[in-house]
C-alpha cells in the first residue's frame, strides 16, 4: 500500500465478505451519522457500501475494507477521527463529508497525513480557488453551483424579490452567494439561522412581514422537513419556495404532499436518463428501502472512481494514484463526468420537481437541462493542482 499493509473490519456498518488478496485496500468513510442531519450521512454511507458490494467488495481488483466513523458534526471531534483514521488506522482514502465546516476541520489531518479526501457532498468555495489542494477530488458539485442554477430559474419565473434563508456556516455562505451571483432581482432580506436548527417561527414570521415574490431555502435534512412544515402552517403557501437540498431524499418521506411540485436543482436526480442509473436506484431501494438522494449517489460515485483510480495506477506510487483519480473513467450515474481543473466536477445541471413516484414514494425528478458541462466560479484561482 502507499504506507502501510491494511486489515480492518468496517465499523458502524456490516463487514463486507473478504475477498482473498495480500494487501486489502482501506477506506475510511467519515460522516455525520447522529443527530438531526443523520439521515444525510445514511445516505452517503449506503450508497459507498452499495458500490462496494456491487464491486464484490473489491477495489481496483484489490480487497477492500471500509470504517465507517460518525463525524458526530462536530469540527474538532471529525478532525480527531480524522487523523485517527489515516495515522492509527492507516487509511489511504477517505470519503467523507456531508458538511463543508466539516471539511475545513478534517482536510489538513487527511491530506497532511498521507491520505486522499474524496468528498461525496460538501464542495466549500475555499477549496476551489486559491485554497484548492491536489489531494482532495470534491466528487459531487462546488457549493455554489446548484443555487446559480436556482437564481436562473427565478429570473425567468419573473420573481422581482427575494427572501434567502440558511444556516450561518461556510456551506450557507456558499449556497446563498452561489443564487445572488445569477439572480437579477432584489434580495429582501437575508436570514442566517444556527446550523441543525428547528423552530423557524421567528424567521417565518419577518417572511409573512415582507411578502416576497419567492424565498430561496437552503435547509438541509431535519432543517428543512421542520421549515416546510411549518411554512405550510404558517399559512405561506401561497409564496412560491425554491431551494437546493431542501426537498430532496432525505426529507421528502417526512413531507410527503407538502413538498409536491416544489423547484430545486442538481446534477442527479434518481430519474436522470443515463446507464446505470435505474439500476442504482432499483437496488438501493431493495437494499435500504427509501428512494435514494443525491448524497448517495455522490458516494456511489466516488467509489467507482476510487475502483477505477486503482485499477489504472495500483496503490503504491501515490503519484501516479493520484494522476489516475483526475483523470479515470469510470461508469457516473450521471453520464459524463470530469474533473476540472480544481479537482471539482465539470458536468451538467438540471432543473428537479418533486413528483410522486409509481410506487407511492416522492422524488425528486430531473425536468430540464439547464446548464452543460458547468465549471465552477472559482476554478480559474486554482494553481495548487
Amino acid at each position: 500500500m502507499l504506507r502501510s499493509t491494511l486489515s480492518v473490519l468496517a465499523l458502524g456498518a456490516a463487514a463486507l465478505p473478504a475477498i482473498a488478496s495480500a494487501e486489502p485496500v482501506k477506506v475510511g468513510v467519515l460522516l455525520t451519522l447522529s443527530g438531526p442531519p443523520a439521515v444525510l450521512g445514511e445516505h452517503a454511507r449506503d450508497g459507498a457500501l452499495l458500490a462496494l458490494k456491487d464491486l464484490g467488495g473489491t477495489l481496483g481488483g484489490q480487497e477492500a475494507e471500509f470504517l465507517v466513523t460518525d463525524a458526530e458534526g462536530k469540527p474538532d471531534i471529525a478532525a480527531q477521527k480524522a487523523r485517527r483514521l489515516v495515522e492509527s488506522d492507516g487509511a489511504d482514502f477517505v470519503i467523507g463529508p456531508i458538511f463543508s465546516n466539516i471539511m475545513a476541520a478534517i482536510a489538513g489531518p487527511v491530506t497532511e497525513g498521507g491520505a486522499f479526501l474524496l468528498s461525496p457532498n460538501a464542495g466549500p468555495s475555499v477549496f476551489a480557488g486559491e485554497g484548492c489542494n491536489p489531494d482532495i477530488f470534491v466528487v459531487s458539485y462546488q457549493n455554489d453551483q446548484p443555487d446559480q442554477v436556482m437564481g436562473s430559474h427565478a429570473n425567468s419565473a419573473g420573481y422581482g424579490n427575494v427572501v434567502l434563508i440558511a444556516p450561518n456556516y461556510q456551506a450557507g455562505m456558499d449556497h446563498l452567494g452561489g443564487f445572488k451571483r445569477t439572480y437579477e432581482g432584489s434580495v429582501t432580506t437575508e436570514l442566517l439561522t444556527q446550523l441543525g436548527q428547528l423552530d423557524y417561527s421567528a424567521e417565518l414570521a419577518q417572511i409573512a412581514a415582507f411578502q416576497p415574490d419567492a424565498v430561496y431555502a437552503f435547509l438541509p435534512g431535519g432543517m428543512g422537513v421542520n421549515f416546510v412544515k411549518q411554512y405550510e402552517q404558517a399559512g405561506l403557501s401561497g409564496i412560491p419556495m425554491l431551494s437546493s437540498f431542501t426537498t430532496d431524499e432525505t426529507t421528502l418521506p417526512a413531507m410527503q404532499e407538502a413538498a409536491l411540485g416544489k423547484f430545486s436543482s442538481g446534477s442527479w436526480a434518481p430519474d436522470l436518463d443515463m446507464p446505470g442509473n435505474a439500476e442504482f436506484v432499483e437496488a438501493f431501494v431493495s437494499e435500504y428501502g427509501r428512494v435514494p438522494a443525491s448524497y448517495a449517489a455522490y458516494a456511489y460515485d466516488a467509489v467507482m472512481l476510487l475502483d477505477a483510480a486503482i485499477a489504472e495506477a495500483g496503490t503504491e506510487d501515490r503519484d501516479a494514484l493520484r494522476e489516475a483519480l483526475k483523470t479515470a473513467d469510470f461508469p457516473s450515474l450521471r453520464g459524463k463526468f470530469a474533473f476540472g481543473a480544481n479537482q471539482f466536477p465539470v458536468q451538467d445541471f438540471y432543473l428537479t420537481e418533486v413528483v410522486q413516484r409509481e410506487d407511492g414514494a416522492f422524488a425528486t425528478s430531473a425536468k430540464e437541462l439547464v446548464v452543460a458541462d458547468y465549471v465552477d466560479a472559482y476554478a480559474g484561482a486554482c494553481t495548487a493542482n
